[in-house]
């Protein structure tokens, strides 16, 4: 069974979300009829097969009602992050074509906001009403949706991932479902515990797919290191996903705290969206054991790659073997290179996605000479046995005098400094070479934030890397633009230090 409302007929009364902090839960049952309603009211307000409804809400029961009935109506669900501006929101509903949105009043952006008039807005608490005004059986005309994410916009404007509407019934099979039940053995037994934001691509669509399993979900407003042990001791967790920045947060609680909560529920530690630095992820399996699996992948499911802890301790860096479409490494002019060499990482046999509204940017991702050949803009290289190891983003790669420069190995080894919190490394402008390395550093302590803490961090890359990828210079910062989800916004960072007329 891989749909709610096969789990709200067996086992009505099962918790399908259950919220940390107290806020308001759904049974099985609760949300089979939430959504329900909610179908029927999407159709009263316009949507359509094939529309648009936007969430801009934090983590709260509200996001899997609107959800789940925008897959009853054959909708397009577009989350939108918390932390974005009205100009920034805009933008999204007006290339989504967002017919409804359902937006939290108290987000400071939502005031300014000056959507298109056809636009129908409501609060989480005119949603409720008018869901409870609505009949609970389910509309005459159901249709399966799917979600409609955007990028992150590290590097620019948001991309507004476009895959195509699934045909069939609402409670036909889904791949998503499926590839969690087949990777993880998710079932109606499982507590899955949810850290991160349900606006990101991972959460919604982790929690979501527990509950085409039956899964409960354990959701929190938002990651505290300490919280997320309690939970899963309270709850009895089986499963959690989260990204490396989590892990370090959670590495740094005094060994007393970390000790204390019984973890022994614990199955399965799943984690992606950002480089995790070795030295960390050896810490987290000395801590829990081989208990983490580690996927590489995008919101565009064009394929990914997975890796146990048993065989990451075999080959530490790497993100695994292809677990869905087929891997290769390309040069820029498409030509597939041999392992070991480094290039341009493609998926070939995943989903067939498009970039809404950008023709150029969706041709971009495609291979120049394998057109069914698609990447997300990472450079890697797989080895003899078909593990990828990934070097960096492309458009992160900084060239100096003619070299290229990856900045993540210099990153990665930054944050195992015991002073260091954070870091990025950028290209600046250099007159002779074109670019020169620089680090903008988070120290855990900004009294650290001096000359001889900079020279300090200079040294200790040079006695480790070659010198060539070594900083020239260190600034500081009280806060790197870091999203939730652990993907860090260098296009901010760079605009420090490019500066165009």
């Amino acid at each position: 069974m891989s749909h709610p409302r096969h789990h709200a007929r067996a086992q009505p009364e099962r918790p399908a979300l259950i919220m940390t902090d107290g806020s308001r839960g759904l049974t099985y049952a609760e949300l089979e009829d939430r959504a329900n309603q909610g179908a029927w009211l999407l159709r009263k307000l316009g949507v359509e097969r094939g529309d648009t409804v936007a969430f801009w809400l934090p983590n709260c029961a509200e996001v899997f009602e609107i959800y789940w009935a925008a897959q009853r109506c054959g909708a397009y669900v577009t989350p939108i992050a918390t932390s974005l501006t009205a100009p920034e929101a805009e933008y999204i509903l007006a290339n989504s074509q967002a017919k409804v949105l359902v937006a939290s009043p108290e987000l400071r952006g939502l005031a300014a906001l000056a959507p298109d008039p056809l636009l129908a807005i409501l609060s989480p608490q005119e949603w409720a009403d008018a869901l409870d005004r609505q009949p609970s059986e389910h509309i005459l005309d159901e249709s399966p949706g799917f979600h409609m994410v955007y990028s992150s916009g590290t590097t620019g404007k948001p991309k507004g991932v476009r895959l195509p509407l699934p045909e069939g019934g609402v409670t036909d099979p889904h791949q998503i479902a499926t590839l969690l039940a087949g990777r993880y053995g998710i079932g109606p037994n499982d507590v899955y515990l949810s850290p991160a934001p349900l606006y990101h691509t991972a959460p919604l669509a982790y929690t979501t797919g527990c509950h085409r399993l039956g899964a409960t979900v354990v959701q929190m407003p938002r990651f505290e290191p300490e919280a997320a042990l309690g939970a899963i001791e309270q709850h009895e967790v089986t499963l959690v996903q989260m990204v490396p920045t989590m892990f370090s947060r959670l590495l740094r609680l005094p060994e007393a705290v970390r000790t204390a909560y019984d973890l022994a529920s614990l199955r399965l530690v799943i984690h992606a969206a950002a480089p995790c630095p070795i030295p960390v992820k050896h810490a987290m399996i000395d801590w829990l054991g081989p208990i983490l699996y580690e996927y590489y992948g995008g919101s565009e499911g064009n394929g990914s790659t997975g890796i146990t802890s048993e065989e990451w301790l075999r080959k530490p860096g790497s993100v695994g073997r292809a677990t869905w479409g087929t891997l290769h490494v390309c040069n820029e002019e498409g030509d597939e290179l041999p392992p070991g060499a480094t290039g341009l990482v493609y998926f070939e046999g995943g989903w067939d996605f498009q970039y809404l509204g950008d023709a150029g940017k969706t041709r971009d991702s495609r291979n120049p000479k394998h057109p069914g050949w698609s990447s997300l803009g990472d450079i890697g290289h797989v080895d003899a046995e078909g593990y990828l190891f990934l070097t960096d983003r492309k458009s992160y790669m900084i060239i100096s005098g003619g070299v290229n420069i990856y900045p993540q190995e210099v990153e990665n080894l930054l944050v195992t400094h015991p002073r260091v919190a954070d870091a990025a490394v950028i290209g600046v402008p250099n007159c002779e070479f074109g670019e020169e390395v620089k680090a903008v550093v988070q120290p855990l302590d900004m009294a650290d934030a001096t000359p001889e803490f900079a020279a300090e961090l200079i040294d200790f890359c040079r006695e480790r890397l070659s010198s060539i990828k070594c900083p020239r210079s260190v600034d500081f910062d009280l806060a790197l633009p870091r999203e939730e989800n652990g993907k860090l916004y260098k296009r901010i960072i760079r605009e420090r230090y490019w500066h165009t007329p």
